[in-house]
Order: structure tokens, then C-alpha cells, then sequence
């Protein structure tokens, strides 16, 4: 079809779309470089009085989710960015929410993985189970048995799951999680005492942006004392 359209009217069409490219790259530069949105209160908030973190000396990142969550699914790739831009002196956890029975479930099926040192096999693929291939777990031991599908000994992972460690870690979720604001999820929370969210940020990408600085600014206070 170009080559039946006249010399100037093809140049005029490049001209068009270099120049429409060069202004969306002007334009994703200028946002990269946009000073990010830090209000307290508007855009992240003050948790008071401060929680303690399980960080040891390092600055707590904190997810609050669930794998019911559909949200929390969309956030995982923002989980891992993070995770992966985190300086030395921070550290990401997870803390699954219980609002419901349902939840609880999943929060006893994520502690139980963990406490198996399985968590960075699954965490995804339980994500991709629930929201991606529609899989449905109406009980704790349906969902017992798709670990068991991902490797785990299904007797082991039952046991494990009634165990004091896991029932520790459920009774601090259930404690910390009201003590920290959060009535949502995915919401995080930095080194026990500032809470944001994606729509608090203005989107997961501001999100991202928002987590390093305030990372940044609680070490500086954590050093300034």
C-alpha cells in the first residue's frame, strides 16, 4: 500500500510517527522524573502508636494481602519490584490479613508454607490457582491438597499447619493487622509506623516510587536516633 502513496505523503507519515514517539518518550521521562507525591495523610499515613517490626535492625517492608484477594494478585509484580530495589538495611515481609474464614485459611496455608520452606514456590503459583486458572479451594484441606500438588507431603502440611509456630504467627496477624489501620488490601507498611496504599499513592507504579522513599526516610530517622 506505500508503495502507491506519493514520496512526501510517506515522509510525512515517518515525520508523524517519530515525532509522536520522541513525545511519548518526552512524556514517560517527565513522569519518571516527577517528584513523587509524599502528603501525609493524603498519600501514606502515620500507624499510632508504632508497631514493632520482626525486621530485626532493618527497615520493615510489610505487605498486608491475601491470596483471596484479586488486587493482591495484580500488586505481586509490584511486590517483587520492590523486593528487588530494596537497599541492604530493609527487609520485605508478608503479613496475610484474616477478615473472614475464608481468609484464615489462606493465612494458615501461607504460614504453613513458609514454616516448610516452601513459600517461594508457591506464593505465586497460589495466586495463579485462585485468580488466573479459577481453582476453586472450599476448605483448608482442598487447599492442603494443592500443595500437595506443588511438592509438599499433604500429612506434613496438615500437621504443620495446627502447629504453635503457625498458630503464633495467626494470633499476631490477627493482633497487628487492626493495630496498623488496615482495612484493605494490598496495603503496606513501612517499618511499623507509615501505611500506604496504591490508591493512597496514586497508582502501583507511584506506589513503588512512594515504599523507597519512605524506606529512605525511616532509616535516616532510625539513624538519626
Amino acid at each position: 500500500m506505500f508503495k502507491r502513496l506519493p514520496l512526501f505523503f510517506v515522509g510525512a507519515l515517518l515525520a508523524l510517527t517519530f515525532n509522536a514517539c520522541a513525545q511519548e518518550k518526552k512524556d514517560v521521562a517527565a513522569e519518571a522524573a516527577a517528584p513523587v507525591a509524599a502528603e501525609v495523610g493524603k498519600n501514606y499515613f502515620l500507624v499510632e502508636p508504632r508497631q514493632p517490626t520482626a525486621s530485626g535492625d532493618k527497615i520493615e517492608v510489610l505487605e498486608v494481602f491475601s491470596y483471596a484477594c484479586i488486587h493482591c494478585a495484580h500488586f505481586q509484580p509490584y511486590a517483587d519490584e520492590i523486593k528487588s530495589k530494596l537497599p541492604a538495611y530493609a527487609k520485605f515481609e508478608y503479613m496475610p490479613a484474616i477478615f473472614n474464614e475464608a481468609w484464615e485459611a489462606y493465612a494458615r496455608a501461607f504460614y504453613t508454607a513458609q514454616s516448610l520452606g516452601m513459600l517461594d514456590k508457591t506464593h505465586q503459583a497460589i495466586f495463579d490457582a485462585v485468580h488466573r486458572d479459577h481453582r476453586q479451594f472450599r476448605s483448608f484441606d482442598d487447599i492442603a491438597a494443592y500443595y500437595g500438588e506443588q511438592g509438599a507431603d499433604v500429612a506434613k502440611f496438615k500437621q504443620t499447619a495446627t502447629s504453635f509456630e503457625v498458630e503464633s504467627k495467626l494470633a499476631r496477624s490477627r493482633d497487628l493487622v487492626p493495630k496498623y489501620g488496615v482495612d484493605g488490601t494490598p496495603t503496606l507498611i513501612i517499618d511499623g509506623k507509615y501505611r500506604l496504599t496504591g490508591a493512597s499513592a496514586g497508582g502501583y507504579p507511584q506506589l513503588v516510587a512512594l515504599v523507597d522513599l519512605l524506606v529512605k526516610k525511616a532509616h535516616a530517622e532510625k539513624a538519626a536516633k
